[in-house]
């Protein structure tokens, strides 16, 4: 029996993966594991402890394994990748393939066939692949310019609405009785709007994505308004590599969903639906939100071949 490893490593969490050549055998999920966002110590904490705690919910040694694929945000690139293999190779004496997030996300949702992915996690992007093979990305230029829909844009757009709600209101206080500024306090361990601010303007940046659980959660208006903006925004990144990428196509095209904006916030998922539907009507979106880390495997599979 061969056995394979599929790793998504995010801004947020990281899930590795372990399937035998037709089936998931077991998966476990640990911390953060970009790079770009938590550094080199803590993304191989969360690497080695995934690897780890999957291998042996899976009852095999690390060294049973003959391939692995790992998908992540900026992963691609040659130094970071660099970086990502010698960490598994502490663990792992398999070939380590190191692809971006995007590839996996695509790979998971449509195997080698055409379709646009948006994801929506810590970060955000909309990714397709025409019927010939070309593909397009639109977003994913990063939080600090970009990312809109994400997890880190909520957080910071939740902020900043709360904020500008208080300017209006004659007695701002009211608004810490509201579920979603209570949310936020309890978050960035803060008692105050006056104090909200200050950890939003830190140096340096808090982190926004933490934030979103709150969001999500609370119920509050404010918030609500804050999702269905997000949705927009993730519809507009997906309408643009449709008419880009399938210009010619006048028939379906298949969208997908992943990322955990998608997967606990449902306002997100219809309204995302209803207004890519006005953009472009042609989308055909999978109502299953599609887990990155089998496009992994599925890579690892193949490369193994």
């Amino acid at each position: 029996m061969s056995y394979f490893l599929g790793i998504d490593g995010g801004g947020t969490k990281t899930t590795c993966a372990v399937g035998d050549e037709t089936r998931l055998v077991a998966s476990a999920t640990a911390g953060p594991s970009n790079i770009v966002r938590v550094g080199e110590s803590e993304a191989r904490e969360s690497l080695l402890r995934s690897v780890r705690q999957a291998c042996a919910a899976a009852g095999i040694a690390p060294d049973e394994v003959v391939r692995t694929c790992v998908g992540g945000a900026g992963a691609a690139r040659p130094e970071l990748a660099a970086v990502v293999r010698r960490i598994l190779a502490e663990v792992l004496a398999t070939p380590i393939d190191v692809v971006g997030d995007m590839q996996t996300a695509l790979e998971a949702a449509f195997d080698s066939g055409p379709g646009v992915i948006v994801n929506a996690g810590t970060g955000s992007f909309a990714y397709g692949r025409d019927r010939q093979g070309k593909t397009l990305r639109a977003g994913g230029w990063g939080f600090a310019i970009g990312d809109e829909g994400s997890a880190h844009w909520i957080g910071h757009e939740a902020v900043s609405a709360v904020l500008r709600e208080s300017e209006r209101r004659e007695d701002a206080a009211t608004l810490n009785e509201s579920s979603l500024v209570k949310g936020l306090y309890k978050t960035w361990g803060v008692n105050s709007l006056l104090d909200l601010a200050r950890a939003g303007n830190s140096v340096p940046p808090p982190d926004f994505a933490m934030l979103f659980p709150a969001v999500a959660g609370s119920g509050d208006e404010i918030g609500r308004q804050v999702l269905r903006k997000a949705a927009r925004e993730l519809a507009e990144l997906a309408a643009v590599v449709i008419r880009r990428l399938f210009v010619q196509e006048d028939g379906i095209v298949p969208v997908a969903m992943t990322g955990g904006v998608f997967r606990h916030a449902e306002i997100v998922r219809q309204v995302f639906y209803n207004e890519l539907r006005k953009l472009e009507p042609r989308a055909e979106v999978n109502s299953q939100v599609v887990d990155p880390v089998e496009g992994a495997l599925r890579i690892a599979r193949r490369a193994a071949v």
